[in-house]
């Protein structure tokens, strides 16, 4: 995989949806992201899962916040899951943090 390929993998469980991210979360990644999260469909959470994904631009900031801004829309709430210590810092600074749970280990935090 280049690093500029992106892909998503769905996974349902319940009300979770599992959004298995991997590559670069850049402009080439929103048609991608954005079929993903349709696949989610009526999900009451909705888990974006950064484990093998190998790096995120400003552009890939604003597709998340794009995500959040129609989860929020639609009810659901949004987890980041697998974030590497420097994008979970990224996601602090941006604030992004402030609107999804970030997953650590199993345990949320806020």
């Amino acid at each position: 995989m280049n690093t500029t390929d992106f892909a998503a993998t769905v996974h349902r469980d319940g009300d979770v949806a599992r959004l298995e991210l991997t590559g670069e979360i850049s402009g080439v990644a929103e048609e991608g992201l954005q079929e993903a999260f349709g696949q989610a469909g009526d999900a009451r959470t909705v888990r974006l899962d950064f484990t093998a994904v190998d790096y995120i631009n400003s552009t890939g900031i604003a597709l998340i916040v794009g995500i959040l801004a129609a989860a929020r829309k639609s009810g659901q709430t949004v987890e980041a899951s697998g974030l590497a210590e420097h994008y979970r810092e990224i996601f602090r600074i941006t604030r992004l943090s402030d609107f999804m749970t970030i997953i650590d280990g199993g345990e949320g935090q806020r």
